[in-house]
């Protein structure tokens, strides 16, 4: 019984300098909101249908449309495609097209495009040159169904 006396403030000390267990803090999650959808706009197409005014030839007008139109109105930033073809026959039926060219544009961003490239001097310069070439063109705003 004096060992276990003698013994016990050993233990007590040996208790009293063992360091209580720290917690682990629990690692803190932030979550960061996911990022806004962007809107994605899709590109307005405009086709324009027209023939060519009396006098023009086909070559003098495809060779301005080569050289001065497309590289022109496909610089602009905001026209992401720009074709013309030629319309050469009816794939049913006898008779010839109603007109003799089409034009394709794919537009970014049309409200840009009426409020700052169609007033600015670029496309002034380009459709006055057009007109002179073209009898009364169709614009047609058209969108694709879903």
């Amino acid at each position: 019984m004096k060992r276990l006396l003698l013994a016990l403030p050993l233990m007590i000390s040996a208790v009293a300098c063992t360091p209580t267990p720290v917690a682990t803090p629990t690692p803190v999650v932030v979550e960061t909101p996911a990022p806004a959808p962007v809107a994605v706009h899709k590109p307005v197409n405009l086709i324009i249908l027209y023939s060519l005014k009396a006098g023009v030839t086909p070559a003098d007008f495809e060779a301005w449309v080569k050289s001065t139109d497309h590289p022109t109105m496909r610089g602009l930033s905001r026209v992401a495609d720009f074709q013309t073809m030629r319309a050469e026959k009816l794939l049913m039926g006898d008779g010839k097209p109603s007109v003799q060219y089409i034009e394709t544009f794919s537009v970014s961003d049309m409200d840009g495009f009426v409020a700052e490239d169609m007033p600015g001097k670029t496309v002034q310069g380009i459709m006055g040159q057009f007109m002179g070439f073209a009898e009364a063109p169709q614009f047609i705003v058209v969108s694709e169904l879903e």
